[in-house]
């Protein structure tokens, strides 16, 4: 239970310290979230609680492939001038590619 909260625990500093940082210096941010440091810490506390390095390698390359699937869900941001949707419009359009995103994952480690 111990290591359950510790995981919780750091996960929300990371998380907390990334948002609160986006109020002072957005682009900073952003930089930091862009950085796999939730991926290294997943890697890691899997590690530590398995102590199976094959798992800790495949859940790397499924994180791997994942990463550009995850990006399709700023496509809705990035075009956002030309759809003139509202942000909940974009977000939902974000949800609903990255949905697909997921699918596609899904096919690859069949």
């Amino acid at each position: 239970m111990a290591w359950q909260i510790t995981k919780v625990l750091v996960a929300s500093v990371v998380i907390g310290f990334t948002s609160w940082r986006a109020g002072k210096n957005p682009q900073l941010a952003g930089f930091l979230v862009a950085l796999p440091l939730t991926s290294i810490l997943a890697l890691v506390f899997t590690q530590a609680e398995y102590h199976e390095w094959q798992k800790s390698v495949h859940f790397a390359r499924s994180i791997l492939a994942a990463i550009p699937l995850s990006l399709l869900f700023f496509v809705p941001f990035l075009v956002a001038d030309c759809l003139k949707w509202p942000f909940w419009g974009l977000l939902s359009g974000g949800i609903v590619l990255l949905a697909c995103g997921y699918v596609v994952h899904c096919v690859l480690f069949r």
